[in-house]
């Protein structure tokens, strides 16, 4: 299938938690495909359904060009550490700006995969991050809302001028 549009910021879906997905059939799979081909057209780590513009709790995670491409459905954190990590994050949907993002540092978060059984995983620093920003996007939390408000507000004036610089 080809790469689907992405959902630009601060276009309104980027905020809403999406729906937990309870049909497991044809539908879901071609949810996870376009979701798949559109990270990979892309080149991103991880996305979700709401990314380009589906209300559905799926998300496709590929760390490195090597590794092999993991969906996750109705994926949702469990526990977390107590210890924290900082990293660089960004978005797609957001493109041209990054910022360190703290998060903890391990996390465990269950999910479903595409046949509807139930699976659990424990993932730690970079990969816990790329989880939790996923986790995030699905439940509407965009991933500048993880910063304070002064970083956020120089961000987005950041992210302003970029798109005032850049041809339409």
């Amino acid at each position: 299938m080809p790469a689907r549009t992405l959902v630009q910021y601060p276009d309104r879906r980027l905020s809403l938690a999406a729906s937990p997905i309870s049909d497991f059939g044809p539908s879901l799979k071609s949810t996870a495909d376009d979701v798949r081909d559109t990270l990979l057209a892309v080149s991103a780590i991880g996305l979700t359904a709401p990314h380009i513009g589906i209300p559905e709790r799926v998300m496709v995670i590929r760390l490195s060009p090597d590794e092999d491409l993991r969906i996750y459905v109705n994926p949702q954190v469990l526990w977390a550490s107590s210890d924290t990590a900082i990293h660089d994050e960004g978005s797609v949907s957001m493109p041209g700006v990054r910022e360190r993002i703290t998060r903890p540092a391990g996390i465990r978060f269950g999910f479903q995969d595409l046949d509807g059984s139930t699976r659990e995983e424990e993932v730690e620093g970079f990969e816990a991050a790329v989880v939790q920003h996923e986790i995030d996007q699905l439940d509407g939390i965009f991933w500048i809302d993880r910063l304070s408000r002064l970083k956020r507000d120089r961000l987005l004036k950041r992210f302003e001028k970029l798109k005032s610089a850049s041809p339409l």
